[in-house]
C-alpha cells in the first residue's frame, strides 16, 4: 500500500492536472469565442471591399541590392523588410474563401490602394492597365488597386478594419474578377508582332488622351482584341483586329468608325509572317463567342510602357 505521503503527492498531482485541464478549457473556450467573432466579421467582406486610413505595406528585399525608394531608405539599418505607408487596402481574395472559417483558411490577400489622375483612372476603368484594378466604391477618391504588390494578412487583422463597399452590382463584381484574372493570364505576344504594331502603339499612346476627335474615339472603345489565324506560331499568319465600341455608339460625333479604322490599320504594315491585316469596329454583341475567345486583348500597359 502507498504511504500517506505518497497518497498526498498523488492527490496533489490530480489537483494540479485538474487545474491545468480547467485552464486549458478556459483557453479553448476563449479561442473558440474569438474564432467565432473573426468568422462573423469576415462574413460581411467580399472581394473588392476595401479599407481606408493609415496602413502599411510590408515587402522583403535584398539589402545588398535594394530596388525601390522604400527599401533603399531602410537598407542601411540591416533589415530585409521595408514598410511603406499606403492609403488603404483592397481585399483580393475570392469571396468564397474570405467567408470560410479562419481555422481552416486563416489568410487573406490584400493589395494597396494608390491615387491616380483622371486620365489613368479612365484607362483603368476600361481595363487598359492590367497592373491596376478599378475599384468602383473608391472612384470618388481616384483610388485604384495596385496589383503588382500583394500582401498576406491573417483574417483577425481584417476583422478589425472598417469595411468599405467595393462593388455594388453584379457587373462591377464581374469586371473586378476579370481584372484580377487578367493580371495573371495575359497572353505573351511574339516579338515580331510587337515590332509590327509599333506605330499603332505610339499612335494609341500619343492620341488616347488628346482633346481631339481621334482621342475621343479611342476613349470610347471598351477594348481592343487581336486574333491570329491559324495560330501565332504559324509560318503564315493572318491578323484580325477587333476595336470593340460601346453598343450605342454606331457613329462617333457624326463620323463613321470606318474612317478611324482605316487610319489605325494603315499603321500596321504587312510583311514577313504577317501576310494580311484586317480589322473591324464592332459592339460586343456583334462578335461571336468564338471570335472573342480566340482573340487576345491589347492593353496600354503592354502597348505603351
Amino acid at each position: 500500500m502507498p504511504s500517506k505521503s505518497q497518497f498526498i503527492a498523488k492527490l496533489g498531482d490530480r489537483e494540479a492536472l485538474a487545474r491545468q485541464g480547467a485552464a486549458e478549457m478556459t483557453v479553448s473556450n476563449e479561442a473558440e469565442a474569438w474564432v467565432q467573432e473573426v468568422d462573423a466579421a469576415l462574413q460581411k467582406w467580399c472581394q473588392g471591399d476595401y479599407v481606408l486610413g493609415e496602413h502599411w505595406f510590408v515587402q522583403r528585399f535584398n539589402p545588398c541590392h535594394p530596388l525601390t525608394r522604400d527599401s533603399i531608405d531602410v537598407a542601411r539599418e540591416g533589415t530585409d523588410l521595408s514598410e511603406a505607408s499606403v492609403r488603404g487596402f483592397m481585399v483580393a481574395t475570392q469571396t468564397c474563401d474570405i467567408v470560410r472559417s479562419c481555422v481552416s483558411r486563416p489568410f487573406v490577400e490584400v493589395v494597396p490602394l494608390v491615387e491616380v489622375d483622371e486620365q489613368a483612372l479612365h484607362e483603368i476603368e476600361r481595363s487598359r492597365r492590367p497592373q491596376y484594378a478599378y475599384v468602383p466604391g473608391a472612384r470618388s477618391l481616384n483610388l485604384v488597386a495596385d496589383l503588382d504588390r500583394v500582401m498576406t494578412v491573417e483574417k483577425a487583422v481584417v476583422a478589425q478594419w472598417q469595411r468599405q463597399l467595393g462593388c455594388s452590382t453584379d457587373r462591377e463584381v464581374r469586371m473586378l474578377g476579370q481584372a484580377l484574372a487578367r493580371k495573371r493570364v495575359r497572353f505573351a505576344f511574339p516579338d515580331d508582332f510587337n515590332k509590327l504594331v509599333n506605330k499603332l502603339q505610339k499612335q494609341l499612346s500619343q492620341k488616347h488622351d488628346k482633346q481631339s476627335m481621334e482621342g475621343e474615339a479611342l476613349r470610347a472603345l471598351r477594348e481592343i482584341r487581336v486574333r491570329a489565324a491559324p495560330a501565332w506560331n504559324a509560318n503564315v499568319v493572318q491578323l484580325m483586329f477587333w476595336f470593340i465600341r460601346d453598343e450605342e455608339q454606331v457613329q462617333f460625333e457624326g463620323i463613321g468608325w470606318d474612317r478611324f479604322l482605316q487610319q489605325w490599320l494603315g499603321l500596321i504594315p504587312t510583311g514577313n509572317r504577317f501576310k494580311s491585316v484586317e480589322g473591324s469596329v464592332v459592339a460586343l454583341e456583334d462578335m461571336t463567342a468564338k471570335d472573342y475567345v480566340e482573340s487576345d486583348p491589347l492593353d496600354l500597359d503592354r502597348l505603351s510602357y
